[in-house]
């Protein structure tokens, strides 16, 4: 039953995008940055935890899931580290994944050559 209640909830958050990709004048870096916002906001307020418990790796794999990665990570820096955690919590907190984005396109460009058009 978690895997489905994944798999509905990230596609509904992927489905609301492509909505907004279809029927607004919103481009596509537009979107997915109002989704990291989003996630931050909703995780600075205590929403989208019980989201992430309920639905899993189909609230934490999209990129809302990054803005509440964010959200929780400065959070927990200002508690242990005072004002300055708020400059250090985010970037600490999601750094593993932004290494691994990171070095995985790195990889990726290396071996499939990619060219301009």
């Amino acid at each position: 039953m978690e895997y489905l209640w994944a798999f509905i909830v990230g596609g509904i958050l992927c489905a609301i995008g492509q909505i907004l990709i279809d029927y607004t004048k919103l481009t596509p870096a537009r979107i997915l940055v109002t989704y990291v916002v989003l996630g931050v906001f909703l995780g600075g307020i205590g929403i989208y935890k019980p989201l992430i418990d309920f639905a899993g790796a189909g609230a934490t794999v999209p990129l809302t899931g990054f803005g509440y990665l964010l959200s929780k990570g400065v959070k927990e820096a200002v508690n242990e580290h005072g004002l300055i955690g708020a400059l250090m919590g985010g970037l600490t907190a999601s750094s593993a994944g932004i290494a691994a984005a990171i070095f995985f396109g790195f990889i990726i460009g290396i071996i499939f050559k990619p060219k301009d058009k």
